[in-house]
């Protein structure tokens, strides 16, 4: 059972629906949730984040989770980076979470200064990734109601796309720390806010013992 949500004083409207248990899945955008917390250094330590328990803040107490998805890519140029996701990961698929990777594409870009070109990457195919797997899950019936974990307003058209022909379902937003997502918002069927107090009470403990000897620890630039 899912803990009682309005204890942590969420902005759920879930007043419209008609009380009955409602089948859960989420949909996490790991890197709009990501750089929201990059943004503030004090918010650093919740890259730890456990997802799962994240999640079961977000339902009322007499709904069921069926998965929670999480879209994310490795940035393989960095292999400091890579190795503190990959444990990142672990963790995550230990809790139940099923991982869904995307890629990272290098871009040419021009400086608005200096007029210089210059490469980068660029996070691909996560929203997409995200809008196919909210439309399977919707043909197969998986779902009862989808909460999306983002702030990107290119989810747009695929939220409306499943409102549109399955109307009986429905489809919310967790927005994001540090995140307004205005057009998410008014296509939703309702939406809530994430706060820092949400954060703390799902960070994963410093180290995780998966059993047989095998132990992940948290990054030390997580803490």
């Amino acid at each position: 059972m899912a803990p009682n949500a309005g204890a942590f004083g969420f902005f759920i409207l879930w007043e419209r629906f008609d009380g009955k248990m409602s089948r859960i899945k989420f949909f996490i955008d790991g890197f709009n949730v990501y750089h929201a917390l990059e943004r503030e250094v004090s918010y650093h330590k919740y890259k730890w984040l456990d997802y799962s328990k994240l999640a079961s803040l977000f339902v009322r107490r007499q709904d069921q989770i069926v998965e929670v998805l999480y879209f994310t890519a490795l940035a393989n140029w960095d292999i400091q980076k890579v190795n503190r996701h990959k444990v990142f990961i672990s963790a995550l698929k230990f809790k139940g979470v099923k991982v869904i990777l995307g890629q990272f594409q290098k871009v040419e870009k021009r400086c608005r200064n200096c007029h210089q070109h210059y490469y980068t990457f660029e996070e691909k195919k996560t929203d997409v990734n995200i809008a196919v797997e909210l439309m399977k899950s919707a043909v197969k019936d998986e779902f009862d109601t989808a909460i999306i974990m983002s702030g990107d307003s290119d989810l747009v058209p695929a939220v409306e796309a499943v409102k549109s022909l399955f109307p009986a379902k429905k489809v919310g937003v967790v927005i994001p720390i540090n995140w307004r997502a205005a057009l998410l918002k008014q296509v939703c069927d309702f939406h809530m806010k994430m706060k820092e107090k949400h954060l703390k009470a799902s960070l994963f403990p410093n180290e995780i013992d998966l059993g047989g000897g095998v132990k992940l620890s948290r990054p030390p630039t997580w803490r």
